[in-house]
């Protein structure tokens, strides 16, 4: 009953995210050197994107488990996880102090992926119940 889409969008997902991550980190490093970056603002941009990855490489190992054990509460705590990645992917769209056109490319290609993902696992979860 494992989904096959889902456990090859977990694997795309994981290895877009370490660009999505490098590409924030150096866009932050840049906007703090070309723009007048407000140093109370650096610390907190810096600590959310770490706590994204940190909450990104949870979400998927608990996705991909349960997707191959097919048990639901891994899956849906990873769904439940999805939540606040998103919150955190919209902070960096909307909220961040500037947004280029490239955050915004890389941003709307990360809630495509999690909407996507979303759906997966409701459908995963429903057919392992």
């Amino acid at each position: 009953l494992s989904s096959v889409p889902l456990q090859i969008l977990f694997y795309v997902n994981g290895i877009y995210y370490i660009f999505y991550f490098l590409a924030t980190l150096a866009m932050i490093v840049y906007k703090s050197q070309v723009f007048s970056y407000p140093d109370d603002f650096l610390a907190p941009d810096l600590a959310l994107l770490f706590i994204m990855a940190i909450l990104e490489v949870l979400r998927l190992y608990l996705g991909s488990k349960g997707n191959l054990t097919e048990e639901e509460a891994p899956l849906g705590l990873s769904l439940v996880i999805t939540v606040g990645s998103v919150i955190l992917s919209v902070y960096f769209l909307v909220w961040q102090t500037y947004v280029l056109k490239a955050d915004v490319i890389i941003n709307a290609v990360l809630l495509f992926t999690y909407g996507l993902e979303s759906v997966l696992q409701v459908i995963a979860i429903a057919a392992f119940v």
